[in-house]
């Protein structure tokens, strides 16, 4: 019986994890604070294996993509703990990648991914960008492995500069006719990566990537978006109060018809924000 009630208290204590602070809508977009990270990845992770169930369920498969950054530590960490997910009919994708990186490079995404995620879950399939010598032949490629079926699940977060994947202000088009495209990343982008911890410095930051682009990314059913720290305030800021435009290419969110939001309270910053 003590073992019965601890497991209750558990049980317990980790639904109360799972309540927001805050619940609003912005538009159509759901925004869900929570006092810390830890909180926030385990809420967003919760959420992404009921979708992912019940995709399985309806149609037997669930095709995903991935973001690669360190914003995404707890809820990867969260996901990977989760129960009662056949990851063997799990196809997965990743969102971005650096051009001119060795492949071994430990800033790559896939590698991230790798150490992250796909060594833990194992999913059935795991397509990973590599442009090598010839980024445009690659854009080709995962273009066309993306739009052999619809994409189900899409986790992604939102840069310093307000992009979604490598979608900066300046390259992002909300009607752009690709799926994949090669991009220049700005300076406030790649000051990110230094901030972030990935590069030592901006001179070692490579300044092209590959992109799934806007359509792509909010073609997908269900979008989950995790975006932790207070480096990320204004963006947050400007995603959920500004217009709807390029110029915040993460404000496409609140157009969505399924999108939650997942903030901690350094990256909600308070009571500035629009909605109800």
């Amino acid at each position: 019986m003590a073992g019965k009630r601890k497991n209750r208290k558990e049980e317990a204590s980790v639904s109360r994890g799972l309540e927001p602070m805050i619940k609003k809508t912005v538009d159509t977009l759901q925004v869900h604070v929570f006092e810390n990270r830890n909180a926030m990845g385990m809420a967003a992770a919760a959420k992404t294996v009921e979708k992912m169930k019940e995709t399985l369920f309806r149609q037997g498969r669930v095709r995903m993509v991935f973001a690669a950054a360190p914003s995404q530590n707890e809820f990867l960490e969260h996901l990977c703990r989760a129960d009662g997910v056949d990851w063997t009919r799990v196809t997965a994708f990743h969102m971005d990648e650096y051009i001119g990186l060795p492949e071994d490079a430990p800033q790559r995404f896939s590698r991230y991914l790798q150490e992250h995620l796909f060594r833990h879950v194992q999913p059935g399939t795991v397509h990973l960008m590599n442009p090598g010598n010839d980024p445009e032949q690659e854009c080709i490629r995962y273009a066309r492995l993306l739009n052999e079926a619809p994409i189900d699940i899409v986790c992604l977060g939102i840069g310093e500069n307000g992009h979604i994947a490598f979608n900066d202000p300046g390259v992002a088009d909300f009607a752009d006719p690709v799926v994949v495209k090669t991009v220049e990343l700005d300076e406030a982008c790649r000051k990110q990566q230094v901030h972030d911890g990935c590069f030592p410095d901006l001179a070692s930051v490579p300044k092209t990537a590959l992109t799934l682009t806007v359509p792509a990314l909010v073609s997908a059913r269900h979008l989950i978006c995790v975006v932790p720290g207070p480096t990320k305030r204004q963006a947050v800021h400007r995603t959920l109060t500004g217009p709807v435009s390029p110029d915040c290419p993460a404000s496409i969110l609140r157009t969505h018809g399924d999108c939650i939001l997942y903030l901690d309270g350094e990256s909600y910053g308070g009571s500035q924000h629009a909605g109800n």
